[in-house]
């Protein structure tokens, strides 16, 4: 998996404003999120919410160069 585009791969907790961590996955190129799940609904099985400030997908967007 490549770098975070926000946050620090294996940095501190997310204690410093430093989450949620944004991900590009290189074998396929799919977006990661890691951050607080979210329990707006029930996901299918084998997935997962988690919540995002709006400004954390736009820096992972900007630093992507999209």
């Amino acid at each position: 998996m490549a770098p975070p585009c926000a946050g620090y791969a294996g940095g501190p907790n997310c204690d410093d404003d430093d989450c949620p961590n944004v991900y590009r996955d290189e074998t396929d190129g799919g977006i990661v999120v890691q951050g607080d799940q979210c329990k707006a609904f029930q996901p299918p099985a084998g997935e997962a919410l988690v919540k995002i400030p709006e400004h954390v997908l736009r820096e992972a967007v900007h630093a992507l160069g999209w």
